[in-house]
């Protein structure tokens, strides 16, 4: 068994398999495992979510391709085994679950490394994969031939190149004609044209407790407003309507509800009831930032602005023109990659026998906030699942 990319999908995958079934071995382009799964953990190491799993399947896109394999194993079944490892997990504010404070990322990673030498899986370092010889066997670097019976592709996406995810495969997958499909940025920035006078007093200001919509979905968060124009959590969930209505037009309009706890008609009265003038009442009654405030009052005329119907319409939906996206080395993650259609409902090619594709080198998307890794592990787990219960005549 040949697991190629030693990512969260791989290394689930080979500590799921029975080693009693398997001769496990991971080809790794890196010069160690969890290149990515490291740097994810830079800014705080979000394992997962906590929410229930029904809300928590309906995070990605496209709708229920994920569902048999997060009810195969969960949120709160990744808890459970990463305990079992001796990792110990906390759910914070957010509803986003890390290890416990002190556990670093490293530390959680060389668990997990450990576990696998002890199951006797095979660790091969700086072997990257460059495609098929003649006989569809394996090759690495340009001129190692391997033969396996099972070929598992882990290879990620096309961000962060730094950690080898920099989406080269592609090219060598469209070759051997398996349906694939152009990368593009997701959870990332994107661009707007702020007015110059704003951007100057507020660039790197949040936009808190607010959602953002687009079409019939909606996302609540924050986001930060930047030189570029906005990233966060608020918009990264919008990233498949996004770039979608990007590929099609110049430009995309989201529209921001700066007080969603607010109904339209309870905002009306609110601010027709205060007898301050309107920006005092937006700041004192409504607590809305001054940042808010200032994009407000250099999108609107005067008049609009002191027209409490429109204003508090604005306040509720107020659009933003988004024209671009970061470029995909600066996305967490990317869409794109092997179509769905090119597997089947245990991710295997259709058109290559014995050869699986897992992670996030499918073409679907989520957001951050734990969903990535679960993923990336759940269909790791599922495959091992599904080659676990083949017959013993058949393995390896």
């Amino acid at each position: 068994m040949a697991i190629i990319g030693g990512g969260s999908a791989g290394l689930f995958l080979a500590a799921f398999l029975n080693s009693d079934l398997y001769n496990v071995t991971i080809f790794e382009k890196k010069a160690s495992l969890g290149r990515k799964f490291l740097v994810a953990g830079d800014g705080g190491f979000n394992l997962t979510h906590s929410e229930s799993l029904s809300s928590f399947k309906s995070r990605y896109t496209p709708i229920s391709f994920l569902d048999n394999v997060l009810d195969n194993f969960s949120n709160s079944d990744l808890r459970t085994w990463l305990l079992d490892l001796g990792i110990p997990t906390f759910v914070g504010s957010s509803g986003r679950v890390f290890p416990e404070k002190g556990i670093k990322p490293i530390e959680v990673l060389k668990r997990i490394e450990a576990y696998l030498i002890d199951k006797n899986v095979k660790l091969e370092f700086n072997k990257t994969f460059t495609g098929w010889d003649q006989e569809i066997s394996l090759v690495f670097n340009a001129k190692e031939i391997i033969k396996p019976d099972y070929a598992v592709f882990a290879l990620g996406g096309s961000s962060w190149k730094v950690t080898g995810s920099d989406g080269s495969w592609l090219k060598i997958f469209n070759e051997k004609e398996i349906d694939t499909v152009p990368f593009r940025s997701s959870n990332c920035a994107y661009k707007i044209k702020w007015h110059e006078k704003f951007i100057q007093k507020h660039e790197g200001k949040p936009l808190k407790n607010i959602s953002i919509s687009l079409n019939n979905k909606t996302q609540k968060g924050e986001v930060v407003i930047t030189k570029f124009g906005i990233e966060g959590n608020a918009i990264y969930g919008l990233s498949p309507e996004i770039q979608r209505s990007l590929a099609s037009n110049n430009s995309v309009l989201v529209y921001v509800d700066f007080k969603p706890t607010y109904s339209l008609s309870a905002l009306i009265k609110k601010i027709s009831r205060s007898k301050s003038n309107t920006t005092t009442t937006l700041k004192e009654k409504i607590k809305l930032s001054r940042t808010v405030i200032d994009l407000i009052k250099v999108t609107l005329t005067k008049e609009e602005f002191l027209d409490i119907k429109v204003l508090a319409e604005f306040i509720k939906s107020f659009p933003l023109n988004i024209v671009d996206s970061a470029p995909i080395d600066e996305a967490i993650s990317t869409s794109g990659g092997i179509s769905l259609k090119a597997v089947d409902s245990n991710f295997e090619l259709k058109k290559m026998n014995n050869t699986f594709c897992i992670g996030e080198m499918l073409d679907w998307n989520a957001p951050t906030g734990g969903y990535l890794i679960q993923a990336c592990a759940s269909t790791g787990v599922y495959l091992a699942s599904h080659l676990n219960n083949k017959s013993p005549a058949d393995n390896s």
